[in-house]
């Protein structure tokens, strides 16, 4: 159960931090699908889903699934990855800002 509170990250941080933070990945059909884990490879990474697509994806802070997360343009939850209610409520109060909000660093 996620609290009502809303939060801010910054408008521009890296997909890799953002995706290890969100754990959820916009397909290009509008589905939003669980992320069960991540393995970083240098540039590249590899998402596997809970509805068990591997991706392998490139870090990069404009690409489309970067924006797509951004912009909320994927809200439609994937059957399969059966995604929690409090993780699409937790999205849907997420807000991205350029001049405000965490900046959600890297950490080794």
């Amino acid at each position: 159960m996620a609290d009502s509170k809303k939060r801010y990250y910054r408008k521009n941080v890296e997909l890799f931090v953002l995706l290890n933070k969100m754990k959820l990945w916009p397909a290009r059909s509008g589905v939003l699908h669980g992320i069960k884990t991540i393995e970083l490879c240098g540039k590249y990474a590899v998402i596997t889903t809970h509805c068990g697509e591997t991706l392998r994806i490139y870090n990069s802070r404009n690409s489309r699934a970067a924006r797509w997360l951004r912009n909320k343009w994927a809200v439609k939850p994937c059957k399969a990855c059966k995604v929690p209610e409090w993780k699409l409520e937790k999205y849907s109060k997420t807000f991205f800002d350029s001049h405000y909000g965490s900046d959600l660093q890297h950490r080794e």
